[in-house]
C-alpha cells in the first residue's frame, strides 16, 4: 500500500513513474525476499532528486500534536480540533 501512496503522490506532483515487482510478494521464500520487494521507478532521470524529496517529506514523522487552550474560554482542547467545541475560537498562532 505504501508503494502505491508514493507513486500517487508523484504522479500528482507530474513526476511519472512505475512500480516494479508489486505482485512478487507470493513467492517470497521460493526466490529470495530482497528480489520481492516492490520498487518505484522514475521514468525521467531529471526528476529524480524532486522526487526523491517529495518521498522524504511524505514518509518523515509527523510531529507530536499538542493539545492547546482556547484563547477565548480558557477550555483545554485535544490537538486534533481546528477550534474550540465551546466558543468557536481559533488558537492562537505560533510566533
Amino acid at each position: 500500500m505504501e508503494i502505491a501512496h508514493l507513486r500517487n503522490l508523484l504522479e500528482s506532483a507530474g513526476i511519472p513513474c512505475d512500480v516494479r515487482n508489486d505482485r512478487l510478494g507470493g513467492v517470497v521464500g521460493e526466490i529470495p525476499f530482497v528480489e520481492c520487494w516492490p520498487e518505484l521507478w522514475v521514468r525521467r532521470s531529471g526528476d529524480v532528486l524532486r522526487a526523491r524529496g517529495l518521498i522524504d517529506e511524505a514518509l518523515r514523522p509527523a510531529p507530536e500534536a499538542v493539545a492547546w487552550v482556547c484563547p477565548g474560554c480558557g477550555e483545554r482542547i485535544e490537538p486534533q480540533f481546528a477550534q474550540c467545541w465551546h466558543c468557536a475560537a481559533a488558537p492562537e498562532p505560533e510566533p
